[in-house]
């Protein structure tokens, strides 16, 4: 009894996944004793058996069938061992479609293949009808993905009997690490290949050349036995009959096949004609190809196209090309005039620009495109200048209002920036110091010849860098494409140099009619009256002040720097920095002239309300105004990168000078109008008193009113404030601000106030020292008093206590404006009392010892009261006035005199106190 086996036992398989009819290895255990005991083998469900070659008991070699899992076991069946069983398993993968020169390791289904074409079926197997490898080389298969090349080469096939067929795909599948020597070994086949194709039918009559000559030689043998017979002579030409037959054959032949053979001649001319039209379609469907593109906008493709068709077509001799050609032609004549007109459209794009001159460039337009271009844009910006002037002047006539119209903010952004200068300017003025009568809503609104300055400005920057670039562009030959480039790079260069000084021309004309138009706006008198029509026209009705004129010079500056950062050459640009010089020269007058009204107005904000310091706020206001218009001048006065200084030219300097000194005479005029003022043309309404001075005022009556010598004696404080401090400051204010003739201006000014203080103050010591001299005489001499004969003295006479009372209430009423007028004014009343009394005295024919005693008693009483007010003058009258009395007798009348000048001080102590203060070091006179 034989030993019963194992079953097979399936351990391995090689590979382990594939496609079917894939050749696998499988092995194992216990696999078959032989060829004849393996009867049975299952790979993913399907028999193997019939593929199935026994190896050993280990190993058996089969192919994969056709499966319907897509994954199972590897099944064994032998005699001896019945059914196994598989540790592993195998993946079945759908097969890939395979071409007619793919190599494959299973048997391929042969069918019919099908030539598109020749359209005729082919009864061949495909791989006898073309070869598996066309090159003769070895065949590589790449690892490039198919879909990969699927989309690289979208509708091209790898197939070379396809009509799509791709060359590079074949190559980079079949042969993309093949070497370059390979390849040209591949070059030298293809070329033996073609070479016997071509040689197909001489092959033909080659190898057929036996037969005719057999033929020739058997028809010549005939002709010569007929002759040697004579049988030609007997019985007719045998050679004649033979021609006759094949003559008769031939016609058969014609007859039968005419039909077929007309067939074949005409589709032999139709398909000529269709290989013509498949292999020219380029150049008949061109013309409608042109237009498409055109109406599609695609000028590069139109280009391309004409390229090829006249590197191709240009010097044909063929009438059906050469017709074609033509319309070609035509189509494109009318392509450049369309760019043309395109590119002297405005107002168009730097990239639209560039763009069309480089496609005429490319279209060998004639002429020169780009310089057209620059010529067009040149007139453009030119016409867009004068209808913004235009359109300006017209709106201006047409809105005759006191105040310019709003600007529409979605067309021009920086009125905003005026508006923020003039609110910024408007935050330095200080109370009502600078309010005007007018409408406050002027700060709102932009003057039309500002808002046309900064729309041309704004239209100007807008258009003239991409002038520059396109002129930059032309002169580097960046307009123009690569083949432009080289083929007219010696003709550009001559074109260049000769146009250069006309562009400059251009730009130069464009600078001019920017600085005119403005200057016709805002200096219509520095233009020629020829121009003025051209660049003026504007109805003046009020000068801009000097924050608006601030504001257009910082809108030129701005405007010349974008222009200067262009790299334009300064020489073009020197026209605006003299405009902008000018508007600064005009800007500082106009601002000055304002600030001398604004100064006269300061008259009517007069409160004459005094402070400690004895001053009321017009000095201070006034070198508030002074400051405040010099700071709204600092930018204008500032000299940018560039520019020239304001007071270059001495006749400005003159100007400015005479201008800064009118503001100071018209403030010293208002003082002195001030000064004279009456008292019913005084607003005493707003009056004011500081609290903080109890006394204040004291002379004042109960309704506030103001006397004459009290304006009198306000004046006069402030002159001596402006003296000493106001007008010193401004001159600082001048300097600083780099104004030219500061200590003329000063000086003038100076004088003038000083000529005024001298003339007020005379005033007012006429009005007050005239009442206390005219009384002295008529005191004196009251009661029918005699020098010669009076009594002897009991004390000051009431004359005397009266002029002193008087002098008080003058010390009193200066003292109440300001205390360091009070030595001042009381030494000149005081000079005024000793003259008199002195001219008095000396008067007098003669003393008795009584009346000298008496005369000398109120002498000294008076002298010894206003001591710390005596001046040198004053001195010297009241010694002259004691040197016209006697000499005192004896040391009893010195006595008496003495006690009697001590009980005078004595009585009248409390009304003499005034007269005890400190007197200043020095006494102004």
């Amino acid at each position: 009894m034989s030993r019963v086996r194992q079953p097979p036992l399936v351990t391995g398989i090689s590979p382990n996944e594939g496609i079917p009819w894939t050749k696998v290895t499988i092995r194992g255990e216990n696999l078959g004793t032989g060829p004849t005991d393996l009867i049975g083998l299952t790979i993913c469900g399907h028999n193997c058996l019939l593929t199935a070659e026994w190896m050993s008991a280990s190993k058996i070699v089969c192919r994969v069938g056709q499966a319907k899992n897509d994954k199972g076991d590897i099944i064994v069946t032998t005699k001896s061992g019945g059914k196994g069983t598989s540790t592993v398993s195998f993946k079945l993968l759908k097969p890939e479609k395979i071409g007619i020169l793919d190599q494959s390791a299973v048997w391929v289904d042969e069918m019919n293949y099908y030539d598109l074409r020749t359209d005729r079926n082919k009864g061949m197997p495909p791989l006898s009808l073309r070869p598996a490898n066309p090159l003769g080389i070895e065949i590589e298969k790449s690892k490039f993905p198919q879909k990969d090349l699927e989309a690289l080469f979208h509708g091209m096939s790898a197939d070379f009997t396809s009509e799509n067929f791709s060359a590079a795909w074949y190559l980079i599948e079949n042969h993309s690490s093949t070497s370059f020597e390979q390849l040209k070994m591949a070059v030298a086949n293809l070329k033996r290949q073609a070479n016997k194709k071509s040689e197909g039918s001489l092959a033909c009559v080659k190898g057929g050349l036996s037969t005719f000559f057999e033929a020739q030689d058997a028809l010549s043998a005939i002709h010569q036995k007929l002759e040697a017979d004579g049988t030609e002579k007997v019985e007719g030409s045998m050679t004649q009959k033979l021609e006759n037959v094949l003559n008769r054959a031939s016609d058969t032949a014609d007859a039968l096949f005419q039909e077929v053979l007309g067939r074949k001649d005409k589709a032999d001319s139709t398909r000529n004609a269709l290989n013509v039209l498949q292999r020219f379609k380029f150049l008949f469907n061109l013309p409608l190809s042109i237009e498409r593109n055109i109406q599609k906008g695609d000028y590069d493709v139109v280009i391309n196209d004409y390229e090829k068709a006249k590197s191709l077509f240009g010097k044909t001799e063929v009438q059906v090309f050469k017709k074609y050609y033509a319309e070609v032609e035509t189509r494109i004549e009318a392509l450049r005039e369309l760019l043309l007109e395109k590119l002297l459209e405005t107002p168009s794009t730097l990239h639209d620009q560039k763009r069309y001159i480089r496609y005429l460039c490319d279209l060998h337009a004639p002429g020169d495109p780009a310089w057209q271009c620059i010529g067009a844009q040149h007139r453009w910006i030119l016409q867009l200048m004068h209808g913004c002037r235009e359109g300006y002047v017209k709106d201006l006539r047409g809105n005759p209002g006191p105040h310019s119209p709003m600007l529409d903010p979605e067309t021009d952004a920086r009125p905003s920036l005026a508006l923020a200068h003039l609110a910024q300017t408007a935050s330095l003025k200080r109370g009502s110091s600078f309010q005007s009568g007018r409408d406050d809503t002027w700060r709102y609104k932009t003057p039309h010849r500002v808002a046309f300055v900064e729309k041309l400005t704004k239209l100007v920057l807008s258009q003239l860098p991409n002038f520059w670039k396109l002129w930059i562009s032309y002169v580097n030959g960046s307009l123009f494409s690569e083949t432009a480039e080289k083929s007219g790079q010696i003709e550009r260069a001559k074109n260049v140099r000769q146009r250069q000084g006309e562009f400059k021309k251009m730009i130069q004309e464009v600078m001019q009619s920017l600085v005119k138009l403005i200057r016709g706006a805002l200096l219509p008198l520095s233009i020629r009256e020829a121009e003025a029509r051209q660049y003026g026209g504007w109805e003046l009705k009020a000068e801009l002040s000097g924050q608006w004129l601030a504001h257009v010079i910082q809108t030129l500056r701005l405007t010349y720097e974008s222009l200067a950062a262009l790299e334009i050459p300064n020489d073009m640009l020197q026209n605006i920095q003299d405009l902008v010089l000018d508007l600064r020269v005009r800007c500082v007058k106009i601002t000055l002239q304002h600030t001398a009204e604004e100064v006269k107005r300061l008259a009517e904000k007069e409160d004459w309300a005094v402070g400690n310091d004895g001053l009321t706020s017009l000095p201070c206001q006034f070198e508030q105004c002074i400051a405040h218009s010099l700071q709204s001048l600092k930018g204008v006065l500032e000299c940018k990168p560039g520019e020239a200084s304001v007071f270059q030219q001495p006749k400005t300097q003159e100007e400015v000078c005479q201008l800064s000194i009118n503001i100071m005479q018209v403030f010293i005029y208002c003082l002195e109008q001030l000064s004279t003022k009456p008292d019913a043309d005084l607003d005493t309404t707003h009056l004011s008193v500081d609290v903080s001075s109890p006394d204040l005022f004291g002379s004042i009556h109960e309704d506030f009113s103001l006397t004459s010598e009290q304006h009198l004696l306000i004046v006069l404080s402030n002159c001596c404030h402006l003296e000493r401090r106001t007008f010193l400051s401004v001159a600082e204010h001048f300097a600083k601000h780099d104004f030219q003739g500061v200590e003329k201006i000063t000086q003038v000014s100076m004088a003038s106030l000083k000529e005024l203080d001298q003339r007020l103050f005379e005033n007012y010591i006429e009005l007050k020292a005239d009442p206390i001299v005219g009384s002295l005489e008529p005191g004196i001499y009251a009661g029918y008093f005699d020098w010669k004969d009076c009594l002897p003295p009991t004390g000051v006479r009431n004359y005397l206590k009266e002029a002193l009372v008087n002098i008080t209430a003058v010390h009193a009423e200066v003292f109440t404006i300001s205390k360091e007028l009070v030595p001042r004014v009381l030494s000149r009343v005081v000079e005024a009392v000793s003259e008199e009394l002195s001219r008095l005295m000396q008067c007098v024919s003669s003393f008795s010892k009584n009346g000298a005693l008496q005369a000398r008693l109120e002498i000294c009483a008076l002298r010894d009261t206003v001591a710390i007010y005596l001046t040198s003058e004053s001195r010297s009258s009241f010694k002259q006035a004691l040197e016209a009395l006697p000499q005192l007798a004896s040391g009893a009348d010195k006595k008496f005199l003495e006690e009697l000048l001590n009980k005078f001080k004595s009585s009248m102590h409390l009304q003499l106190t005034c007269f005890q203060a400190a007197a200043p070091a020095t006494m102004k006179t």
